[in-house]
């Protein structure tokens, strides 16, 4: 089965990278769900909003602040200005 590579970070600290096989993030233009081999697009992030990655071991769950989501052949960016857990406490490294 096809991964996609995918890496999370904010300002300050690389917060998540490794493979996934579905990203799906709140842009402006709506709901997006990014499975591998999607057309290249570069989205603007709702400010909050909520990120949303599904491996092999199980989903993780970010709410972010600001920044945007690129996606390309190499794989996903989420560039964001903050980064918490869904509690609000900053997500650090997972």
């Amino acid at each position: 089965m096809a991964e996609l590579q995918v890496e999370v970070v904010s300002v300050e600290e690389k917060i998540w990278s490794g493979e996934a096989s579905i990203l799906i993030a709140r842009t402006t233009e709506g709901e997006l769900a990014v499975l591998p081999g999607h057309t290249p697009l570069l989205g603007e992030l709702v400010d909050p909003g909520e990120v949303r990655v599904r491996t092999t071991e199980g989903e993780h769950t970010w709410t972010v602040h600001g920044g945007f989501l690129s996606v390309t052949a190499e794989g996903v960016s989420v560039l964001a200005e903050t980064v918490s857990s869904p509690d609000g406490a900053p997500a650090g490294q997972y």
